[in-house]
């Protein structure tokens, strides 16, 4: 297969780099009046301004050939269709057919994928409106009050994020809680409050043998068996979201208490899945439906916009651009709405598993940047820690600021202050100022020349820092679930441009088999295997300590 170097459109961006990194998004605005204009989308429930990248029309075009030259809408047909993209594990990528409103058959293997989906729906919202209604009673016969979610990764950190920014749709019938971290520290701190009578556990994982999972899992039904002196308890207080109905049947769930995962959905994208039952049991069934349809709106927008107009394609392009060609390391994730306080961390997980490779399709190593370190957090609270660093580092750090017009706790002043703030960063990272201002705004403040001479130096900001901005209307079920499929379709995207297989994860497997040796020296106590200097040396440590 060509190499994505080889390509005349990398080529030509690699020599436009050099040229565009002379140039100052001041020069560009102040160029043309319509900039914000040609560089910004309506999106279903959210505008997208790029017009603060360093950008031009010869930019977007070459990467728009760059695009076009790696197939990227023949790929994306393939995932919709249900071919196997995912090539090292041999699997289709469906996760778009899970929230597939229009509901169009599609099948895989001669099996009609729409019809398993919409009977896995059927029975989430059967059982999410039996919890929620007070029906679903545990071994004394009283009403479940709360669910703890156990799971880690994508069983964890999407429903967590989407639970957590839609708090205000939630009507308290359940309270739901997570459980991922395998330190007892959080399982206890989770259990400790609450009453095993009243507790419904959803045990997540698609191979059911997770350790961190079933560690957890293993622990809460001890919690439970040693509270209700049954075991036959557990049937009333475990359900599970597996592709493994056969560990979780021999775990003691009901098989008709098992929630269908398939192998054609990652789990960094599985919260559309069974894996957001925690969603449908906390805001009501209706509302998971309207996250779905929010998705889908960015699914058809993605499949039916031109590339020009595509904004998964736009911002997919624009990270290959600051980071493979002009050199950006890293990409932070400002989210301006208390309600998206977790997005900064699922989008890690969902971008830096996918695209954090550096071999191609065929294992060929890659002699180019692929994806940035994802990094991020509330807007006004990274002001006051880490913005020193975006605005006035030897490091570009381009940023994705997500702002709402409104907000859903409206307290008067808040918001336009939040707001303000908002719009100001952007301005700021891109404008930046010069000495001269400096020294003109110290003058007149005042500052004599002596004053002025040693501090002008530090108070400079060289600008041209890259900004995306997302302006949202509102937070809602449908906006959020927008946002999500956004980002999802500007990773694959991404993927396809890097020729990165964005749907494993064999990074993640090395750690799992080390530790799965290296527990059983601990529970042991005593090194016995082949290992480096240090890890030997820290093992022995911390046995020695334990034995003290």
């Amino acid at each position: 297969m060509t190499s994505r170097t080889s390509l005349n459109s990398w080529k030509k961006l690699v020599s436009h780099a050099e040229d565009m990194k002379s140039q100052h998004m001041n020069e560009l605005f102040a160029q043309d009046s319509e900039r914000f204009n040609k560089y910004s989308l309506q999106l279903p429930s959210m505008l997208l301004d790029y017009s603060k990248n360093l950008v031009t029309k010869d930019t977007m075009d070459k990467l728009m050939a760059l695009a076009r030259e790696c197939d990227v809408e023949s790929w994306r047909e393939k995932m919709f269709s249900g071919e196997r993209i995912n090539r090292t594990e041999e699997r289709a990528v469906l996760h778009t057919a899970l929230r597939n409103r229009a509901k169009t058959p599609l099948l895989l293997d001669g099996e009609n994928v729409t019809e398993c989906v919409e009977s896995a729906l059927a029975k989430m919202k059967q059982f999410s409106d039996t919890v929620r209604q007070g029906h679903w009673r545990g071994y004394s016969g009283k009403r479940i009050t709360d669910v703890v979610n156990i799971g880690v990764g994508g069983s964890n950190l999407g429903p967590q994020m989407v639970t957590e920014a839609l708090k205000q749709y939630s009507d308290d019938s359940i309270n739901v809680h997570y459980v991922s971290n395998v330190d007892g520290t959080q399982i206890a701190n989770v259990l400790r409050p609450l009453n095993p009578e009243k507790v419904l556990f959803i045990v997540s994982s698609k191979t059911f043998t997770t350790t961190e999972t079933m560690t957890n899992a293993r622990t809460a039904m001890k919690w439970l068996t040693s509270a209700s002196f049954d075991d036959k308890a557990i049937a009333k207080h475990f359900v599970a979201v597996t592709a493994n109905k056969a560990n979780a049947m021999s775990f003691g769930i009901r098989e008709e208490n098992i929630f269908d995962m398939w192998d054609w959905v990652g789990g960094r994208f599985s919260l559309w899945s069974a894996i957001g039952l925690p969603i449908a049991l906390d805001l009501g069934f209706d509302k998971f439906i309207e996250l779905l349809e929010g998705a889908h709106a960015i699914d058809t927008h993605f499949c039916q916009q031109p590339l020009e107009q595509n904004a998964p394609v736009i911002m997919a392009l624009l990270s290959v651009w600051n980071c493979t060609f002009l050199g950006a390391q890293s990409q932070a994730i400002l989210p301006y709405d208390q309600s998206l306080h977790m997005l900064s961390a699922y989008m890690q997980q969902a971008e830096m598993e996918s695209n954090g490779k550096s071999v191609t399709w065929d294992g060929d190593s890659i002699d180019y940047s692929t994806v940035p370190s994802i990094w991020g957090e509330l807007g006004i609270n990274g002001q006051h820690a880490f913005y020193q660093y975006l605005h006035q580092s030897n490091n570009i750090v381009p940023a994705d600021f997500i702002g709402s017009v409104e907000s859903v706790t409206p307290v008067q002043g808040h918001h336009e202050t939040l707001m303000a703030n908002f719009f100001a960063q952007t301005e700021a990272l891109m404008s930046g100022v010069n000495e001269q201002q400096v020294r003109a705004d110290l003058r007149a403040s005042g500052r004599n020349e002596a004053y002025i001479d040693k501090v002008a130096p530090h108070k400079v900001h060289k600008g041209n820092r890259p900004t995306n901005t997302i302006l949202m209307e509102r937070i809602s079920p449908y906006s959020l679930g927008c946002l999500i499929a956004l980002y999802e379709h500007k990773i694959f995207v991404q993927g396809i441009i890097l020729q990165i297989c964005s749907f494993d994860q064999w990074g993640v497997e090395l750690g799992k088999g080390l530790a799965n040796n290296i527990q059983k020296e601990l529970e042991q106590g005593s090194v016995n295997m082949q290992h480096d200097s240090s890890t030997s040396g820290l093992m022995q440590f911390y046995l020695g300590v334990l034995k003290k």
